[in-house]
């Protein structure tokens, strides 16, 4: 599938975005995740991270990535789906893939000047060195409660069970 959206970049388009926005003086925001049920919480999320500065590029973990990361039932979406949901937000000005288990690879790449992650992940910021040792800053985000995929999906879960009930 051809994904047809200008604002989905390769990490060397990205990398030379990069550079443009220094260059002008502007500051890029970074943040990565699966995103693979779009829910009000990574809504939020997105706006507080893209408001941290100039541009906002999300990073997104390929379909194998996923598995790895949260078992072999997910992603729910493709990842270019995910990829072309996130580019179609108005707090999103880039979006690219990622493959490895954790972003500090492709954060390296990018050199933004600010990586935002969730307070969930206050424990471990992939990445943060890198930010921090190239006069970047971390920002932590808080987390909307109550909403996440993973209650999205048992919610959803639920409901299929009850429906196949009534059927039965």
């Amino acid at each position: 599938m051809q994904i047809e959206n200008p604002k989905i970049l390769s990490i060397h388009e990205m990398r030379a975005q990069r550079d443009k926005l220094v260059a002008e003086g502007k500051k890029l925001v970074f943040t990565n995740g699966c995103f693979d049920i779009l829910h009000r919480g990574h809504v939020s999320y997105l706006t507080f991270a893209r408001n941290q500065g100039d541009a906002l590029v999300v990073a997104v973990n390929t379909d194998a990535s996923v598995k790895v990361n949260k078992g072999d039932e997910r992603p729910i979406n493709t990842e270019e789906d995910r990829a072309f949901v996130l580019a179609s937000l108005r707090a999103v000005d880039y979006v690219v893939m990622f493959g490895d288990p954790e972003p500090k690879g492709i954060i390296a790449e990018i050199l933004p000047q600010v990586l935002v992650k969730g307070k969930d992940w206050a424990h471990y910021v992939s990445g943060r060195e890198v930010v921090e040792a190239n006069g970047g800053k971390v920002v932590l985000a808080d987390m909307v409660e109550g909403r996440s995929t993973t209650n999205v999906i048992e919610k959803i879960v639920r409901v299929y069970g009850k429906m196949e009930e009534k059927r039965g």
